[in-house]
């Protein structure tokens, strides 16, 4: 019989280490089978909360932020494609760094739904694999319509501040239990992982997790 296991996931559609994150966790619960039945719930973090429309260039963004050269960035990211790669997630070129709290309102109102994993790797692959603005509001309404959610009231919670308050009292809520980086992720409210970790880490902690019950 599968071992109930509640995987709370914080994260960022603009960190590329949530990606390569949730890609590596989730092919270690397929490698797992059905020893475990894994409920993945989803919360936001925002990397860059303060930025405008329209983003900001990702050499200038990350030159300021953490003082790295161009060169290092294209460097970063080349290990970035390769560990995204080793885990099935595709990397395209991205040129720019965006606002992401509309989308995260838009993951809220999917996990209502029943849809927030499957929205979520749609937003991963559009701001990650295509290049594109998750902050566009047809950027969103494209992925969710992807996914089977109503785009109709999709465009609603758009264009309103649906789910505002509780995205913003999730991010504080977490950061208050002392995140401060992303992924993070808690397992059964007891167990923390943090970073992209590769496939056969994950494996041997939720393995461990299992076997203390």
């Amino acid at each position: 019989m599968p071992q109930a296991l509640k995987i709370d996931f914080v994260s960022d559609i603009a960190c590329p280490w949530c990606a390569i994150g949730l890609s590596s966790l989730q092919r270690a619960l397929s490698n797992l089978g059905d020893t475990v039945d894994a409920d993945i719930v989803l919360h936001p973090f925002e990397l860059n909360p303060q930025m405008g429309p329209g983003g900001e260039a990702i050499v200038d963004y990350l030159g300021k932020k953490y003082g790295r050269t161009p060169a290092q960035i294209a460097e970063t990211q080349a290990m970035i494609r390769e560990r995204g790669a080793s885990v099935g997630f595709a990397f395209g070129e991205r040129k720019y760094v965006y606002n992401t709290f509309d989308a995260h309102r838009l993951l809220h109102w999917a996990r209502i739904d029943g849809k927030q994993l499957p929205l979520k790797l749609a937003l991963l692959r559009a701001y990650h694999s295509d290049g594109k603005d998750p902050s566009d509001h047809e950027v969103l309404l494209e992925a969710a319509q992807s996914v089977g959610l109503d785009a109709t009231a999709a465009r609603r919670v758009l264009d309103s501040d649906a789910y505002a308050d509780e995205v913003r009292d999730e991010e504080r809520d977490y950061q208050q239990m002392g995140i401060q980086s992303v992924p993070s992720i808690i397992f059964n409210d007891r167990y923390l992982v943090t970073g992209g970790q590769p496939v056969e880490a994950f494996e041997q902690a939720i393995r461990q997790i299992l076997a203390e019950g």
